[in-house]
């Protein structure tokens, strides 16, 4: 299937160095490989190939490459004055994509400025939206499909739902042992096992990491540093509270997400939450890296508990509320009441099995699979 970034990475390879970033085994190899078909005399290496490395340390690919791939190369020391040179130096008229399942501001951080040389762009999981497009289904069929297996690639497209769960097991371990590990050199391996599933298990709550630290005998300290690893290698995504005040709001607990709606471990309103959580997300950062809007994602929580799942900001200001029910289309006062605190924002409850959309008060009660089709990917 063609990926949603095909056309915004082409666009901005003419132009810039293109950082393509995402979780590992999103699809960024299969992308960039695909685009090679279109450069004449492309080629593609990668840091983990001992044969590649080589060839990258001395940048010996064909000046005459239209387009070079360079992967995991945020693993090489210094990758960033390394990374300035190779594009200050590279033959007339070629494209250089960098592709990495780590967050490239976070890995190793030092060397060389690459102000004003580049575009990043995050490449995200099959979506309701992406899916439609792609292959003409359903936003109902594409949503139960989503639920089902997540939206990772493989497991996506698998041929029954036993391949799928086949491969997560494979991946989160895989994804613990070797990149977690390389990523941030902590040996704690059982600490960090045992973190991931107690996330998994808390999806769609605030998270206290001193209430968890406390059930793991390690400081709080140390699961603020693994979360930090999960979210730098695109395993989870934290949404913290609104508040006009961006110190205070990254005081307070946030909720943490899974990339891969299939490691979920509660019901089905929580898996449903993260899909919606994780869709939106890529809608935010659609807007973001291609479009060049500000837009961050967030949650509503006041001190007596009532709560609204997921808030869009853009430049700070809310202009989306979204409510996550299953099939609960009672509209609570907290939601009606910020509906008309912010009467810019438009306030809906996504619901997934709705009968009849309608509006009460100033909140739209929408069917969730339609809606998330009309996400911007």
């Amino acid at each position: 299937m063609q990926r949603y970034l095909t056309a915004p990475v082409t666009a901005d390879l003419a132009r810039k160095l293109v950082f393509l970033v995402g979780p590992r085994q999103v699809g960024k190899t299969t992308l960039a490989k695909a685009l090679m078909a279109d450069y004449p005399r492309a080629q593609y290496f990668n840091w983990d190939v001992a044969g590649d490395s080589r060839i990258i340390l001395g940048q010996t690919w064909s000046p005459r490459a239209k387009l070079v791939v360079l992967d995991e190369i945020h693993k090489m020391r210094n990758w960033k004055t390394y990374i300035k040179g190779a594009w200050d130096g590279r033959g007339e008229g070629q494209a250089i994509l960098v592709t990495g399942s780590a967050r490239m501001d976070t890995f190793r951080q030092s060397g060389e400025s690459l102000a004003g040389r580049y575009y990043t762009l995050r490449l995200h999981p099959v979506s309701v939206r992406e899916w439609c497009a792609a292959s003409g289904t359903t936003p109902e069929d594409a949503l139960d499909r989503l639920l089902e297996r997540g939206g990772f690639p493989e497991p996506f497209l698998a041929q029954d739902a036993r391949d799928a769960d086949r491969w997560r097991r494979q991946y989160l371990e895989d994804l613990i042992r070797e990149d977690v590990v390389e990523f941030s050199r902590i040996h704690e391996i059982r600490a960090m096992r045992l973190f991931v599933e107690m996330l998994r298990e808390r999806v769609g709550s605030p998270v206290s990491l001193a209430s968890i630290a406390r059930d793991l005998q390690v400081s709080p300290t140390t699961l603020a540093k693994y979360l930090d690893i999960l979210e730098a290698l695109y395993v989870v995504f934290t949404v913290r509270p609104f508040h006009r005040n961006i110190a205070r709001a990254l005081l307070k607990e946030p909720k943490v997400y899974f990339f891969d709606i299939g490691l979920v471990a509660g019901d089905e309103g929580a898996r449903f939450e993260n899909a919606c959580a994780a869709m939106l997300l890529k809608h935010a950062h659609y807007l973001q890296d291609v479009e060049g809007r500000a837009a961050t994602l967030h949650y509503v929580r006041d001190k007596e508990g009532s709560e609204v799942d997921l808030l869009l900001c853009r430049n700070n200001a809310p202009v989306l509320l979204a409510e996550c029910r299953h099939a609960d289309t009672a509209v609570s006062r907290f939601m009606a009441g910020l509906a008309a605190r912010f009467p810019k924002a438009r306030a809906v409850q996504v619901v997934r099995e709705l009968r009849q959309e309608e509006k009460r008060g100033g909140v739209y009660i929408v069917r969730a699979a339609d809606w998330l089709a009309e996400l911007a990917a």
